[in-house]
């Protein structure tokens, strides 16, 4: 699982999300060290755990020809309050790290294994995330 070996601060303001305003990613948008990449379409949330099973899928279909890249890193934490608990009494406890990913970015990218396997791999990975994704060759937007 991807996080920080530590934060400046234990909790962030939770910041405005507001997708619609056609807020897009500048950096990290081509694919630069592999092959093929796998690019966010949509906005999310995107946490460590999340990440991992995407990344679990990439590195079981690869095997040990292929190779990986993570673009993303999460490293802002989020917190979670108790099941059960009212309002009021302050923020919750941060539980996990998560990475803000805006439409355009490129998640993950892989290299040394055929094209088809290549994007195969890299829709089943799209799958596991909570935002839409399609597969971009190198070179290719």
């Amino acid at each position: 699982m991807l996080f920080p070996k530590k934060v400046k601060f234990r909790k962030w303001h939770t910041m405005r999300r507001n997708p619609k305003k056609g807020k897009v990613a500048t950096r990290g948008v081509t694919v630069a060290f592999g092959s093929h990449g796998l690019k966010a379409t949509t906005h999310a949330r995107v946490r460590s755990n999340q990440l991992e099973s995407a990344r679990k899928v990439i590195a079981r279909s690869l095997g040990k020809t292929g190779k990986l890249w993570i673009r993303v890193f999460p490293d802002k934490p989020f917190t979670q309050k108790p099941p059960e608990v009212k309002l009021g009494k302050g923020k919750g406890d941060p539980v996990g790290y998560e990475v803000e990913v805006w439409p355009g970015r490129v998640l993950f990218e892989v290299d040394g294994v055929e094209n088809m396997l290549a994007e195969e791999t890299l829709t089943k990975a799209g799958k596991k995330l909570p935002l839409r994704t399609k597969v971009v060759a190198r070179g290719h937007h």
